[in-house]
Order: structure tokens, then C-alpha cells, then sequence
């Protein structure tokens, strides 16, 4: 299967806006908005160690987002590691991805601490499930229990992997830090730079699900912003039942496949798979939303049978 041409969307929006000192957790519920709108939508945001509360508008991508939150707080969008949504806690569960319903409330987790780290490879499987935030950010998502690198208590979830061996990955996808990792040679040491996200009044629990704040859980609408790597941002209904279990069967097919977890990423491929007849089908619309990815055709066969399964209601 070729080379798709996923292409990320480039252009600046020049909408600004100012930090509040102080606000409600969430405004009112939005009222429905055509897609036209989606640049004038306002989100709550804090970063995530402890802030006043800003207000960000008019970004169609996450490079955009933290753009904006960059102005807010003053800092540079590089530092911010990735951002969660009703939670200051670094939860997994919780990740900003493709979709950002109306009232959701943003956190953003920037870099802390700095640490270095030396491991015998004793096994072909690191136990590392990795992800990033869209902009050249890899971090650790899930470290698989009684693994190599659980074994490692200084390597947590959240941790932004910025060298391997002192070859500098900070600027990669996520797919490529994961390669990397899985090429290393068993039976030989290597070395990692990481940097934790900020942490302030309270020790992150790095190997378990992070509770949501009960002041920061937002009830939310149907509708969301979905934010995309190619073309404007737009007002969408929430992921049909169907789609939801779908989007989370690739998710899922990305990290075992590819070591990967990318809500936005299997996100575009249910959607690519919409209404398209048969494998063949898929993957030439694949090709044509999708690049930098070379999936093989074993991958896009399952991916095609998971969409398949949910609208047939195979799955759970």
C-alpha cells in the first residue's frame, strides 16, 4: 500500500485573546453553530501545575491551540508537553485529541523536571505504548505492567522522550520514536532523556488512571470542535455509539501494530472508511487523506474489519 499525502494544516489564525485572573469553571451551554462559527468559539484553559484561567479562541489544529495557549500565559507553545481535558491530573484517559466538546475545559501540561536514564535491553518488548501531541512531542502513554520499562521507576506515563542514545528526537512523530526504540539491540545498554511535566500540589500518580477534579468535571453537549491536521476546524455532532467503538478498536489496532496510541489518527481512518463499499475502497481513501504512514496491508485489512465490526454491532 503506498504513501498517503497526510499533510498538516499551516495556516495562523490571528484571532487573540486575554487572560482572566479569575472566571467560572465552564460557560453555558453553546448554542448550535454552523461550521462557519468554529473560529469564534471561546474555551476555558489553566496549565495544568496551576494558573489563572484563560480564555482561547480561533485555532482549527493543535499546533494552533497551543499556539494560542502560548500567548495566554506567556510562554513558549514548545514547552507545553500536551493538554487534558476536566482534569489538571496527567490522565491518559483524558488527552486532548481530535474532538473538544463545547464546554470541555482545557489543561495544558508543560515541561518540568529533566532526567536521564541507562537500560539493558533484556527483552524485544520495551512494554511502552507511545503517543505525542501532534506538534513533535512523543510521550509515554502506557507502560505495560511487569514489562522492562515498568521495571524502571524513573520512566513514567507523561514523560516527554526527548533523546535515544543522544540522538535527538523531540521534533518526531510518534511512529518513528516507537521504531526507534523497537530497533535497539537486545542485550545492549541504552540511554534516555526524558522530561516529566510540570508537577505542582500534588505527586502525579504516574501507573494509574488519574481521578477527574469534581470541580473540573464539565457536563458536556452533542456538539464538538473538531480540530484537523488538514482544512479548518468545524462544529460536528459527538461520534455516533457506532463510531466511538470503532475509533477505539483502531486505537487500539495502532499500538498493537505499531506501538502507538492515536485517537486522531484512528479518528480519520473510521472516518475515512465512512461509506466506502469494501478493503479496496479504504485504502485508496487512505491513501488520500494519510501520509508518512506506510501501513501494511495486513493493518488496513483489520482496520477495515473493525469498521466493519462496529457497524454490524460486533463489538463491545
Amino acid at each position: 500500500m503506498p504513501l498517503g499525502l497526510w499533510s498538516k494544516k499551516k495556516d495562523k489564525s490571528k484571532e487573540t485573546f486575554k487572560l482572566v485572573e479569575s472566571e467560572a469553571a465552564a460557560p453555558g451551554p453553546a448554542a448550535a453553530a454552523p461550521a462557519a462559527s468554529a473560529s469564534r468559539l471561546q474555551f476555558h484553559t489553566q496549565l495544568a501545575h496551576g494558573s489563572p484561567t484563560g480564555r482561547v479562541e480561533g485555532f482549527g489544529s493543535a499546533r494552533e491551540l497551543y499556539a494560542k495557549i502560548g500567548e495566554a500565559f506567556r510562554i513558549d507553545p514548545a514547552e507545553i508537553m500536551f493538554c487534558t481535558l476536566n482534569t489538571h491530573k496527567a490522565d491518559m484517559d483524558k488527552l486532548l485529541g481530535a474532538q473538544i466538546g463545547l464546554e470541555d475545559f482545557i489543561f495544558a501540561h508543560i515541561k518540568g523536571q529533566r532526567k536521564e536514564v541507562e537500560i539493558l535491553k533484556t527483552d524485544d518488548v520495551l512494554g511502552l505504548t507511545i503517543t505525542d501531541n501532534g506538534t513533535g512531542c512523543a510521550f509515554i502513554k502506557r507502560i505495560k505492567e511487569g514489562s522492562l520499562m515498568d521495571q524502571t521507576k524513573m520512566i513514567c506515563v507523561g514523560d516527554h522522550i526527548e533523546t535515544i542514545n543522544g540522538k535527538n528526537v523531540s521534533d518526531r512523530r510518534h511512529y518513528e520514536v516507537a521504531k526507534m526504540l523497537k530497533d535497539l539491540e537486545k542485550g545492549q545498554m541504552f540511554k534516555l532523556e526524558l522530561i516529566e511535566p510540570m508537577k505542582a500540589f500534588e505527586k502525579l500518580e504516574p501507573r494509574s488512571k488519574g481521578g477527574t477534579l469534581p470541580e473540573a468535571k464539565i457536563s458536556r453537549g452533542r456538539e464538538t470542535l473538531r480540530l484537523r491536521t488538514k482544512g479548518p476546524a468545524t462544529v460536528e455532532e459527538m461520534p455516533t455509539e457506532v463510531e466511538e467503538k470503532a475509533i477505539k478498536k483502531v486505537d487500539e489496532l495502532l499500538e498493537t501494530y505499531m506501538g502507538i496510541r492515536d485517537i486522531e489518527l484512528a479518528a480519520t481512518m473510521v472516518e475515512a472508511g465512512r461509506d466506502k463499499k469494501n478493503p479496496d475502497e479504504f485504502a485508496v481513501a487512505l491513501d488520500e487523506t494519510l501520509g508518512d504512514f506506510a501501513f501494511p496491508d495486513e493493518f488496513v485489512f483489520d482496520v477495515w474489519g473493525a469498521i466493519g465490526d462496529a457497524k454490524q454491532g460486533r463489538l463491545e
